[in-house]
């Protein structure tokens, strides 16, 4: 193997694909020759350009597993990733074609799972958990933690480790079997209308399967869709007919998955609607051809990383959308056949992503609907957006329960032009009030005053940070003064960005990316989609919150919008011209940045001046006292004997790291370590504090006693003697 190299430095990390068109897969010829080629003549061009000497870089394939995988995936499918040969780069000849590269061929391809890219050049930064523990996957022969990622976010609902009696969405295992058995009669629809109108004479809630022609006679209809076939138990019919026709539908199709409970937030036709094409007197001879293209498509999409398969999708959505009867509704029929892949843009969705999380959807498709193309970058950047812990949502299954359960802010803004279809919706509170009561209800150890002062400091300069040592929940009280800030729970105006070494203004603020036909865009970054966001709703407090702000290099990361966070320029007259693109840029009064600093961290510098006077610095301590006992006590029975022990502990503790010359007050523990998550169970009071001590606080200790093991060892031990 050629030497691995430590994912601190400067250069990128690469992951591309060998695979071009009908020649199969490159690998053995580009290693034997040096070389990686980009297949494509006109595409991924400038993003080739820009790969460097020294940087490193892997061939991969994506696909999809759902067999003999190294973790129970609980019979779904998951996205894989096979490194078959890793380098370093040695020269980039310019054209966007070739570059050289110091290849090493792995003895077998190494198998990554869950965070991977389907597209031909993938760029990796590190600094963030999932990109660092990839890099040291495929370039530093590191073991991926399954377990991490499995319960992470976006992966817990299919893989995490809760007991089925609490996990959501069983029901899309079903949807996939169904899908996955209806492509079998792609090709002869014969035995499958059969079936169909079988099951119509045996169960009520299938009238609507009567065809009509030019001579206004009318017959059972003697083709159907995939989609129109998975709807006849996805309509506004009683949940007693769906489960009935969905299992009749199942035995006949082979499908051994049970028939789900429930169908809560599963969008559903308009029974007057309930076809994806038109009659026979209106229809094209090709109109339901053009929607199993599609749905094959989708399938095929779903398990593959080959730009043909994208390609296909985007060039047989578009062309289904333009079918009499399509419209909004292909997207929630791609929804019912692969949940965890195809966001549904149903009418309540729609609203959702609007109102809710201000998301825009592309309009350049038929009709000033989406096109493909579109619809696949709307999908891209959810499942981006899903990966971050604080989102509202983290899956399109969850992201279609929430709309199912929103109550849009103005119901009559909300219009349809007839050829939209509306789905059966229910109604939920999905923005609920937030007050600094709500703040002490959840476990803050702070004083009601003392909030009221941060928050009107926050009113007063628009930017804070909250400083302080490991554990004193800084991250955590950021996200909730955000709330009261706010005056109510709306996640939608809440975004919260980690900063790191790797991040530069171009990631932050904006800067060119690759975009899906592999040329380059300018795309807006976080700090900017927030800015925007603020301005729409100028009535609406939003907040960014920074997560360890001082462990990138902020000035530089700012940029020209570090002079605009002051609160005296938050005004048009004070708008700058940005470095990338014409538009001048002012930052609106409504948005608020609350930053977090770990102050305990040894590689960081100093905070900048500039910074400073843009902040107002709020400290904070470690809260162990009679509010921290009453709440833990409260919520998960813990005697307040034990408690009080802890307490003394912890405090002991701190004492003598706070008189320890090589730390300081800085470096004491937070209360953080010492309070349960809010869902967790304590059946043995005594037994969770070691572990907290073995596994959290002992490891923090070794890292500040790095060079006397023995005086973190016995710390450690103190923590813990005679429990």
């Amino acid at each position: 193997m050629a030497d691995m190299t430590d994912t601190t430095q400067a250069h990128s990390y690469w992951f591309v694909g060998a695979v071009h068109g009908k020649a199969g897969d490159q690998t053995p010829r580009f290693v034997e020759q040096g070389i990686w080629e980009n297949g494509y003549k006109d595409r991924h061009l400038e993003l080739v350009r820009s790969i460097q000497p020294g940087d490193r870089i892997a061939i991969k394939s994506s696909y999809t597993r759902k067999h003999d995988l190294p973790f129970d995936n609980r019979g779904q499918s998951v996205s894989a990733m096979a490194i078959k040969a890793v380098g370093t780069v040695t020269e980039n000849t310019g054209d966007g074609r070739i570059i050289k590269v110091d290849w090493s061929l792995l003895d077998a391809p190494r198998e990554w799972y869950f965070f991977t890219y389907r597209g031909t050049i993938w760029r990796i930064v590190p600094g963030e958990w999932k990109s660092d523990a990839l890099i040291a996957f495929a370039f530093q022969e590191a073991d991926q933690d399954y377990d991490r990622f499995r319960n992470a976010p976006y992966w817990r609902e299919r893989f995490g480790d809760e007991p089925e009696a609490k996990r959501r969405f069983l029901w899309t295992k079903f949807y996939e079997a169904i899908a996955d058995g209806l492509l079998q009669h792609k090709d002869d629809r014969s035995k499958l209308i059969s079936a169909i109108h079988d099951i119509a004479s045996k169960v009520d809630g299938l009238s609507h399967l009567q065809d009509q022609f030019d001579d206004e006679k009318t017959a059972p209809l003697q083709d159907i869709c995939p989609f129109t076939a998975m709807g006849i138990f996805n309509r506004g019919i009683t949940d007693a007919n769906r489960k009935a026709i969905a299992k009749a539908l199942a035995d006949f199709l082979g499908i051994k998955e049970p028939v789900p409970d429930t169908f809560e937030g599963i969008p559903v036709l308009n029974n007057q609607r309930s076809w994806f094409f038109g009659y026979a007197k209106s229809r094209k001879e090709d109109d339901i051809d053009s929607l199993w293209r599609i749905f094959d498509a989708g399938i095929t999409f779903e398990g593959s990383d080959e730009a043909e398969a994208r390609a296909e999708f985007v060039s047989a959505f578009d062309d289904a959308t333009s079918r009499p009867g399509v419209a909004w509704n292909l997207t929630f029929g791609l929804y019912w056949a692969r949940p965890w892949q195809f966001i549904s843009l149903d009418t309540k969705s729609r609203q959702y992503l609007r109102d809710h999380l201000n998301v825009q959807i592309g309009k350049g498709g038929h009709n000033s609907r989406c096109s493909g193309s579109e619809y696949l970058e709307l999908i891209d950047a959810m499942s981006g957006r899903f990966n971050e812990d604080t989102y509202p949502v983290h899956s399109f299954p969850e992201l279609s329960l929430a709309a199912w359960q929103f109550e849009p802010p103005d119901p009559d803004e909300v219009t349809e032009t007839e050829e939209e279809e509306d789905q059966v919706t229910g109604a939920g509170e999905a923005i609920s009030p937030y007050s600094v009561q709500d703040i002490l209800d959840e476990g803050c150890f702070f004083t009601r005053e003392e909030l009221e002062r941060i928050l009107q400091r926050m009113r007063v300069k628009k930017n804070v940070i909250l400083q302080g040592p490991p554990g004193t929940g800084k991250t955590w009280l950021a996200k909730k003064l955000a709330f009261a800030l706010m005056g109510k729970r709306d996640e939608g105006r809440l975004r919260a960005v980690q900063f790191h070494p790797n991040l530069s203004y171009e990631d932050f603020v904006r800067g060119w990316r690759p975009s899906a036909d592999g040329k380059l865009d300018l795309v807006d970054g976080p700090f900017l989609q927030m800015i925007k966001s603020a301005k729409d709703r100028p009535d609406v407090k939003s907040v960014l919150v920074i997560e360890e702000i001082n462990r990138g290099n902020p000035a530089q990361i700012f940029g020209e919008m570090l002079t605009l966070l002051e609160a005296d320029k938050r005004t048009p007259s004070e708008a700058l011209a940005l470095c990338y693109g014409r538009d001048r840029v002012f930052i609106p009064s409504n948005l608020y940045v609350i930053g977090t600093m770990n102050i305990a961290d040894r590689s960081l510098a100093l905070v900048d001046l500039a910074l400073r006077r843009r902040f107002a610095f709020i400290d904070l301590e470690p809260r162990l006292g009679s509010a921290w006992r009453s709440w833990v006590a409260r919520r998960f029975g813990i005697e307040d004997s034990f408690l009080e022990d802890i307490e003394r502990r912890i405090t002991t503790l701190n004492e003598s790291i706070a008189v320890d010359p090589n730390l300081g007050r800085q470096f004491r523990i937070g209360h953080s370590y010492v309070t349960p998550h809010d869902d967790a169970r304590i059946d043995d009071p005594k037994r969770w504090f070691l572990e907290v001590v073995r596994t959290e606080i002992g490891p923090l200790l070794e890292e500040y006693w790095f060079d006397t093991s023995d005086k973190a060892h016995e710390a450690r031990d103190r923590l813990g003697e005679g429990l």
